[in-house]
């Protein structure tokens, strides 16, 4: 099918989108370099980064299924996304004062729960303005401008680690820049949508509030956490790439590449699944995710380390967005913010699994046991998602 001209999208989501930049733009220029300042300069063992890894996304995906409740019974999103991306600008300059790795996982910690806070009312939000036969590309815009910050913090990470000899202190100051920006974006130019829908009478965390979600959802939200277990910490593709002898300050690079990948995928991808080729995508989301796990597995150099990070960025577009749209098409419109967090809570639950079992493997095994490990799981998801498609 041809991908004619549409209506243009919502200017919420737009401005969702530019909250997303500034924020992954900050997040990432710290993250792309936090496990090799972990390893390299606190002394940590690749388990303590993916218990860390672990327990921070957990820790979001815990905190989403309430905050997109809560969201649900107020009727109003906005408070929750100032809170969430609030407490993520006040968690940057943490980190380059933490001296520990205690310190280092409080920084972590408290940025993740603000992930959590803001989450799932953002997605919901989202789905809010914008009609449902444009929810794919809104969703794919949303995740590609989102991105394009995680594509530029790696770049701002090796920039600024060349410029001042390796220092990661004085690299991590400047994410606080695009991070307050970004809480001033939402003040000014994201606004709660209208709505007429009865508010709920209590926050709707309950058996029979969840037993209104449809089947359709469960099975997405256990789709999507094999997939998780799959994938693991990012933390683990830029340990490989400094294990396949790329440089220090390069290293991020290979976070840039995966992110430039996935950016510039979600959006098209997202209009592919308006168009309804909705099987295809997610079965070659799948396949994807199992050829970036071998290659990271088998490869030996750098040119292997960034083969995997494209498939990996390939994988991402075909399925993130994509599964998000599928989570708004099938929740009922008054829990759409709860289906988010469970949705979230699930996939969190799984990457705290798959983190501390890629560091195990990658202390206990050999780096190459975690990618195979991985890519079995992802295999594992294919023949389910086959049978629900026939």
């Amino acid at each position: 099918m041809s991908l004619s001209p549409r209506p243009a999208l919502p200017a919420q989501v737009v401005a969702l989108g530019w909250v997303s930049l500034l924020m992954d733009a900050s997040s990432e220029l710290i993250h792309s370099l936090l496990p090799l300042y972990m390893v390299t300069v606190l002394g940590a063992s690749a388990l303590a980064v993916g218990i860390i890894e672990g327990i921070a996304e957990a820790t979001a995906a815990m905190v989403k299924i309430f905050s997109g409740a809560i969201s649900d019974w107020m009727g109003r999103r906005k408070p929750l996304l100032l809170a969430g991306y609030g407490l993520g600008a006040i968690s940057k300059p943490l980190f380059p004062l933490a001296e520990t790795l205690t310190a280092i996982f409080a920084a972590r910690f408290l940025d993740r729960i603000g992930k959590g806070i803001r989450g799932a009312p953002r997605d919901a939000l989202v789905a809010d303005v914008t009609p449902p036969a444009q929810r794919g590309a809104a969703y794919g815009l949303r995740q590609s401008m989102d991105t394009v910050g995680a594509v530029l913090g790696p770049l701002l990470a090796v920039a600024l680690m060349s410029l001042t000899h390796d220092d990661f202190r004085a690299t991590f100051w400047v994410a606080v820049i695009p991070a307050m920006l970004c809480v001033l974006v939402i003040v000014f130019a994201v606004h709660d949508a209208p709505t007429t829908l009865p508010r709920p009478a209590r926050i709707p965390i309950s058996r029979a509030e969840l037993a209104r979600l449809p089947r359709a959802f469960w099975w997405l939200t256990g789709f999507a956490a094999l997939l998780t277990l799959a994938r693991f910490s990012e933390a683990f593709l830029l340990l490989r790439g400094e294990n396949l002898g790329i440089a220090l300050a390069w290293t991020p690079a290979l976070l840039a590449l995966m992110n430039v990948v996935y950016a510039a995928s979600a959006w098209p991808l997202g209009r592919l699944f308006d168009s309804g080729h909705r099987r295809g995508l997610l079965i070659a989301g799948v396949v994807l995710l199992v050829a970036a796990d071998l290659v990271l597995a088998w490869g030996h150099g750098p040119w292997a380390v960034a083969l995997g990070a494209v498939l990996w960025g390939l994988h991402m577009g075909a399925t993130q967005g994509i599964l998000s749209a599928l989570v708004a098409d099938v929740a009922p419109d008054d829990l759409r913010g709860t289906a988010f967090g469970c949705f979230s809570l699930a996939s969190g639950i799984a990457l705290l699994i798959a983190s501390v079992m890629a560091g195990a493997l990658w202390t206990w095994v050999d780096p190459s046991a975690t990618f195979f490990a991985g890519a079995m799981c992802a295999a594992l998801a294919l023949p389910g998602l086959l049978r629900r498609i026939r």
